[in-house]
């Protein structure tokens, strides 16, 4: 039986992160290289250069990436899309739902929309409320607009009209009359069947004007596979957590926008599960960002919208800030702390972290690549917590003294303090900012940190880790192997996924059921279509009490009273109940397919002597020599206590003082606070 490799490639905004697993000797292989944000895919095929795997060996490839995210938020790349909607409403983009993201500012302005006003273009034709057709298409109407769009050259059309969700039949009878325009045509009904017709316009608007971009880049990156002579099944991954065929992704790019950050939550869902672990808080700080997220037992919480490019404001996202896009994502609260943010002093001379970063083009001032302002990765370094002669395994050259110029000069000097302090202060600033974005998903939801362990992963995640559990009174973390490439090891724990909901506003719990019967059939011929056998899916329900502009989301199933969940569900999330009339309002369908996963197998029982040297690391305000081991030469069941640091090929984990650390049968670093 010949070797099979998967691989898990995620590619982030500084670093690009493989892992390759091969079946049969459950042996893994791990590589981090440098992304290249003009290329992407660039990026993918030097790290499966550099494995060295013979390309008829690798058997699944599946891969997350930022070049949605990034295309909405440098609004470049995007494509030349029309939007065709009735009368009356050609302006919905642009009036929202009327809020501004920044009540205060005089000068506020809102983000352009995505497609500007001459390519908006109403028509006559009405749909009402109860589904009915009470004003007909005209179709010398829909010629002088088929003219219109063959002048204008437009890539791509969203058509969302208002009660689509009710009848699509004019939606179906535009998209026909046009589809000789281009190949990126969407109606709303198939993107988004749901009612409130804003959040389903600015949906279909999003799908349209990333869908030609993320098609071109996928078959790009296809073709360059096969041309290195890789013929593999290829994947991505998708915001709700699980993988996407490569024609899904193209026809539905809103699935993959938030793509990455999902991989590393997916992750330790798996090895919470495979620990049996109840009640985690997730904490991931990469290059860019730092992200927190939940898990109750093994599951994330999804939420069903989100703001595409949208702002923060202390890990939480800013209404009206973005772009609303209505499609299942894996909730989590975001702060820009990430190793390559950058610090600087305000108009006031406060300290402040992000939200810029260095990226990895030029990089914090330590990589030698241009980069002269300093970022949280020069704080570290400065302070002893990285060293400069380990990073990527001594791969990656690495200037301390670049990084004490850059926060000497541009923060020590302006502040009136020694370089140490002002290295020491940036990481302060820093966990604050990750720490409200802990509280947020803990606290703030009614949910108690002192009852959860953390989960702490990228490439800086377990540097801030002790302290970050310090603040919010956590008292276990575990760093699982190669916390630095973790969400490049989700991507091989998952299966596909294919989600579909539809509105039932007005409907009964029975035609509910009803409905949720088609689209469980639907969901499961679409995966089986697609070549997968063995498929099985979630039925859910969007209520809320009548009147109420959210919803909660309750599982499904014959014999549950979905109401009494959705009671249950409200006043875990509100703190109250009531007796209140109760709607239904979408019916929602998710259909998994299997794909090979990787196994972590458990660690020898072995006799190893830890490679152990001592450096001197900035604690407590002042520098004190801290036993430093690596922490590929540590074997299962060792143990040891803070003040430590533990070296890793991908990221180093600080053990404060009052923390003892033991590691497990898997080789994860669990640590405890006395």
């Amino acid at each position: 039986m010949e070797e099979a490799y998967y691989i898990g490639i995620d590619i982030g905004g500084t670093f690009t992160d493989v892992i390759a697993y091969e079946s049969l000797s459950k042996n893994v292989r791990i590589l981090k290289i440098p992304s290249t944000p003009l290329s992407p895919e660039r990026a993918v095929i030097d790290a499966l250069k550099s494995l060295g795997i013979a390309p008829e060996n690798i058997a699944l490839i599946t891969h997350a990436s930022t070049v949605a995210t990034n295309a909405l938020l440098t609004k470049v790349g995007l494509a030349k899309s029309a939007l065709i909607t009735n009368r009356g409403v050609r302006d919905v983009l642009e009036i929202g739902r009327q809020r501004r993201s920044e009540i205060y500012d005089l000068n506020y302005k809102r983000p352009p929309p995505l497609i500007m006003r001459k390519l908006r273009f109403a028509i006559s034709g009405r749909i009402s409320a109860d589904g009915e057709e009470i004003e007909p298409l005209n179709f010398d109407e829909m010629k002088r607009l088929r003219a219109r769009l063959y002048k204008e050259k437009v890539d791509s059309v969203a058509i969302s009209f208002i009660n689509s969700y009710r009848n699509n039949s004019q939606e179906f009878k535009v998209k026909d009359y046009l589809k000789d325009v281009t190949e990126y045509i969407f109606t709303s009904h198939e993107v988004d069947p749901e009612f409130r017709e804003y959040e389903r316009t600015s949906t279909t608007t999003v799908n349209a004007v990333l869908a030609p971009l993320i098609s071109k880049y996928l078959r790009n990156l296809e073709g360059d596979l096969i041309s290195i002579g890789i013929k593999s099944p290829f994947y991505m991954m998708g915001s709700n957590g699980g993988l996407n065929t490569i024609t899904n992704a193209s026809k539905m790019p809103i699935s993959v926008i938030e793509s990455g950050p999902s991989a590393g939550v997916i992750a330790s869902s798996f090895i919470s599960n495979m620990l049996n672990l109840k009640r985690v808080i997730t904490f991931d700080m990469g290059g860019t960002t730092a992200k927190a997220g939940i898990l109750i037992d093994g599951k994330p919480d999804i939420s069903s919208e989100f703001e595409a490019a949208g702002r923060t404001h202390s890990g939480r996202s800013i209404k009206g800030s973005g772009y609303a896009v209505r499609f299942p994502f894996i909730d989590l609260a975001e702060v820009s702390a990430g190793g390559g943010s950058i610090a600087w002093i305000d108009e006031g001379g406060s300290l402040r972290v992000g939200p810029l970063s260095a990226g990895a083009e030029p990089g914090p001032a330590a990589y030698n690549r241009g980069g002269k302002n300093p970022t949280i990765t020069d704080a570290n370094i400065l302070l002893g917590r990285i060293d400069p002669e380990y990073l990527l395994g001594g791969n990656m050259k690495i200037f301390k003294e670049l990084s004490e110029i850059a926060i000497k000069q541009n923060i020590a000097e302006r502040m009136g303090i020694d370089v140490n302090s002002a290295a020491d202060g940036i990481i302060s600033v820093a966990n604050n900012m990750m720490g409200k974005a802990l509280s947020i998903v803990s606290i703030e939801r009614g949910r108690d940190p002192r009852d959860f362990l953390m989960m702490a992963y990228g490439g800086a995640g377990p540097l801030h880790a002790c302290d970050l559990a310090n603040e919010l009174e956590i008292k276990s973390i575990i760093v699982p192997p190669n916390p630095g490439l973790f969400s490049a090891f989700g991507l091989l724990t998952v299966d596909v996924v294919r989600s579909i909901s539809k509105s039932v506003v007005g409907k009964t719990l029975e035609e509910a059921k009803e409905l949720l019967a088609t689209l469980e059939d639907e969901t499961i011929s679409l995966l089986k279509k697609e070549g997968f056998v063995n498929v099985n899916a979630e039925k859910m329900l969007d209520i809320h009490y009548v009147g109420q502009s959210y919803e909660i989301t309750v599982q499904y199933s014959d014999g549950v009273d979905p109401y009494e969940l959705f009671r249950k569900k409200h006043y875990e999330i509100y703190g109250y109940d009531s007796n209140d009339p109760i709607e239904i309002v979408n019916a929602k369908v998710v259909a998994k397919a299997p794909v090979p996963k990787i196994v972590m197998k458990e660690a020898l029982s072995e006799i190893k002597t830890p490679d152990v040297k001592w450096r001197r690391v900035y604690l407590g305000n002042e520098f004190t020599e801290v036993p430093v081991l690596k922490r590929e030469s540590i074997a299962r069941d060792s143990k040891g206590k803070g003040p430590a640091i533990i070296e890793g090929y991908d990221s180093t984990i600080v053990v404060n003082r009052g923390w003892t650390w033991n590691t497990d049968k898997y080789l994860n670093i669990v640590m405890r606070r006395d």
